[in-house]
């Protein structure tokens, strides 16, 4: 089949590296090349990077709806779209041009999560389930029809970083099962439930400052859900801490009821460091002080006097 694929970060290198070795005619369309942080020259695309090695021709459109986007689309004379984590919208010419449509791999079960970073925001939001799916893409935002769905578990301490590589993956899979489906004309379409949706925002670098004063449960699952961008962060001696990982301590220490919210109550370099939150103790594992390296808890107390100290923002 012939296929226009439309994907820019690493969540989609898996999906198109299965399109191209189930043997289908590619094209890519990302989004154009941009600086590299601080400024350091310029960087691809991971999907155009992709799609060069393996020879797959790539075009590159600041808004793939603007008419020269359109009609690269037309040249290329796609039998069917697919979307994988692309970043711009489409417009219902764009959508028009391939005879089977436009299928997108969503990294939630939808209906829920439509919109930006549903990754991060089931991690953030303490689910214990998600998974991917493939849709019909229309002209709302992830409102077409669900084609095929797969779940998982979120694990406990799983950072949003790790959900992602899975989920990519899965992604993947369920992509090539929905195209033989669809080849073999044995793909359903199922309407969208509106009263489930959801919809999540894309996240931004101030929504990973650390509140302390929240549950146990919420602070762990908003540090894994900010691992491993833009990490979750809080003050320290008045410098930003970025905390990468923490864990819920199988037994609560006991004895520190009335410590304050953000507070260091146990902090050396053998137990680890715990600090308090509303309904009590979590462990932070792993850290990075402003101007150093990542490290974990333990070897950072060699260098640190943390007990008694307060974390916040």
């Amino acid at each position: 089949m012939r296929i226009a694929f439309l994907g820019t970060p690493e969540f989609a290198l898996p999906s198109l590296k299965a399109l191209f070795d189930a043997g289908h005619e590619l094209a890519v369309f990302t989004q154009p090349d941009r600086p590299k942080d601080r400024g350091h020259g310029i960087k691809m695309p991971p999907v155009k990077e992709l799609a060069l090695k393996l020879g797959v021709p790539v075009f590159q459109f600041e808004k793939i709806r603007n008419e020269d986007g359109v009609a690269a689309l037309k040249a290329f004379a796609p039998d069917l779209m697919v979307t994988a984590a692309f970043g711009q919208i489409l417009s219902a010419e764009d959508l028009e041009i391939p005879a089977f449509g436009c299928i997108n791999v969503h990294g939630s079960l939808l209906p829920k999560y439509r919109g930006a970073a549903p990754i991060q925001w089931s991690v953030i939001n303490g689910e214990s389930e998600t998974g991917v799916t493939t849709m019909m893409t229309d002209i709302g935002l992830d409102t077409g029809d669900i084609l095929l769905q797969s779940r998982t578990y979120i694990g406990e301490n799983e950072t949003s970083g790790e959900l992602y590589d899975r989920l990519a993956v899965m992604g993947a899979e369920l992509l090539i099962e929905t195209i033989d489906a669809l080849i073999d004309g044995s793909l359903v379409r199922t309407k969208q439930n509106e009263d489930d949706a959801t919809r999540c925002g894309m996240i931004k670098k101030h929504m990973a400052a650390i509140d302390f004063d929240r549950t146990v449960k919420e602070v762990h699952d908003h540090i894994r859900g900010m691992n491993p961008s833009p990490a979750a962060f809080c003050l320290f001696d008045g410098q930003p801490l970025k905390v990468f990982r923490s864990l819920i301590p199988a037994v609560q220490p006991e004895g520190y009821d009335h410590a304050l919210p953000g507070e260091c109550v146990i902090a050396d370099s053998r137990k680890g460091l715990f600090v308090k939150c509303r309904d009590g103790i979590l462990e932070i594992c792993e850290l990075q002080f402003s101007g150093s390296r990542r490290m974990d808890a333990k070897s950072a107390l060699n260098s640190k006097k943390m007990l008694g100290k307060t974390l916040g923002i």
